[in-house]
């Protein structure tokens, strides 16, 4: 069973008790890099870390993966670079290795088909660290335009992030996060090339595989 506490929620305790009564053996929790590598608001991390908890406790055979920011997160850019050469936001020389969710995801197949993995915990990242200026670069590569970063006044990208419906929970945790990155950057590890043989999925990788979210239609 693959679980991400954000979607299972305060039932998360229940549902890993339901499991257990139903047969299920092992359970992969979807946590996050924060909780051992701080940043941003500590509430967040702690959410991640009473998952955590509840899944070790829960009788089941357990694996824990904690991702890193994922690359999949740059497709916030896409209404901008659809209509223009520049992205706009916050803290342009926040450093992270982001990593491409195909990788998170043969991983969890590959931690949930083996009992080796059982009371282990693994950070999961992308191979290379980049700030925002060199993301956006790589996504305009793959889409065949030259695009650049304009960084704002954090609160300026908060409130326009509320002002479009997004509840405050949102901002808090981008915000913070970028802020921490941007005085010291985020882990990189080897730990995706070493469970699965082969090197990790690079951001210009991930770039290439979804730069149609990034073009412009025709008009």
């Amino acid at each position: 069973m693959l679980i991400s506490p954000r979607e299972a929620g305060p039932g998360l305790a229940e549902l890993l008790r339901l499991a257990a009564a139903r047969g299920v053996r092992r359970a992969v929790l979807l946590s996050s890099a924060t909780v051992e590598y701080p940043a941003g608001e500590a509430r967040f991390a702690e959410q991640f870390k009473h998952a955590e908890d509840l899944v070790g406790d829960s009788g089941l055979g357990w694996t824990v993966l904690r991702p890193a920011d994922f690359a999949a997160n740059a497709l916030a850019w896409a209404p901008q670079v659809k209509t223009s050469d520049t992205v706009r936001g916050a803290f342009g020389g926040a450093v992270t290795s982001p990593v491409h969710e195909r990788d998170v995801a043969e991983v969890a197949a590959w931690t949930l088909s083996g009992a080796e993995h059982s009371e282990a915990v693994y950070t999961l990242t992308g191979p290379q660290p980049l700030d925002q200026h060199e993301k956006v670069r790589l996504i305009g590569a793959a889409v065949g335009r030259p695009l650049s970063f304009r960084e704002l006044p954090p609160e300026q990208v908060r409130r326009a992030m509320l002002a479009q419906g997004l509840p405050e929970e949102v901002p808090a945790r981008l915000l913070g996060s970028l802020a921490d990155y941007a005085e010291r950057p985020g882990p990189t590890t080897d730990t995706v090339e070493k469970l699965l043989g082969r090197p990790a999925l690079t951001f210009a990788d991930w770039a290439r595989d979804n730069a149609d979210a990034f073009r412009r239609r025709p008009a």
